[in-house]
């Protein structure tokens, strides 16, 4: 087993970094927001890089309806049941290239620890995690329904990383791997590192000048477990 110098914690997210769903998140959630009317858009804007409860919280201040917690637990409820249905269905649906690889890799480091780092609510991650078999390599997470701030639902996963590696958190390096500009200010806001990577919606470009670095183009780059065990 290979062993590292520094307890780490690594928090992947997970729409764009490590599946593509072929749009049924955004299809349930959809789904979810014509039962409160049927006759507008909502939704006009992209999803990526923001939280569950971010997104209803918006949608429903456009419906101009109220937004607190209990209504929006009502919409991420039902939502949940939409995207129950749609993920099976989904034919867009995949792993993204090279995640099996490198999560197996990182696997058998010992003093590294992988968790997940996304705005998805609990659920919702482990169910489109589920499709493709990848729930079972993330015990721990900082979650959408842990904090509506992507910095703050990070910082939750990073303190569980650090618990389950059995050392305080400022003795842990902390990696976020993600997908948007919204994952690399989060990663920074926490002091954590970031590897970027332009399997989403956002090019190599478009991730440097949010401030990462040295993006790579997908996670089957042969530099990509490098950058994450902290070679590069």
């Amino acid at each position: 087993m290979i062993s590292i110098n520094q307890p780490t914690v690594v928090l992947f997210d997970v729409d764009g970094t490590l599946i593509d769903c072929g749009g049924a998140g955004r299809r349930a959630m959809e789904a979810t927001f014509r039962e409160l009317d049927a006759n507008t858009d909502a939704l006009g804007f992209t999803f990526a890089g923001l939280t569950d409860r971010a997104i209803v919280r918006s949608g429903l201040r456009t419906l101009k309806r109220g937004d607190d917690d209990a209504s929006i637990d009502g919409v991420i409820a039902r939502y949940l049941e939409h995207l129950a249905a749609e993920l099976p269905r989904s034919e867009g649906y995949r792993i993204l290239a090279g995640v099996s690889e490198l999560l197996g890799r990182l696997a058998s480091i010992e003093g590294l620890v992988v968790g997940l780092g996304t705005g998805n609510v609990e659920p919702g991650a482990r169910a489109k995690l589920r499709r493709g078999g990848l729930d079972r390599s993330f015990a721990f997470g900082g979650f959408g329904s842990d904090h509506e701030d992507r910095a703050r639902l990070l910082e939750v996963g990073a303190t569980r990383g650090a618990v389950a590696l059995d050392v305080s958190r400022a003795a842990c390096r902390v990696v976020v791997v993600g997908d948007t500009p919204r994952d690399v200010r989060a990663a920074h806001a926490i002091g954590a590192e970031c590897v970027a990577v332009a399997t989403g919606g956002y090019d190599q470009d478009a991730l440097t000048n949010a401030g990462a670095r040295r993006p790579l183009a997908a996670l089957d780059a042969p530099e990509a477990f490098d950058a994450v065990v902290g070679a590069l």
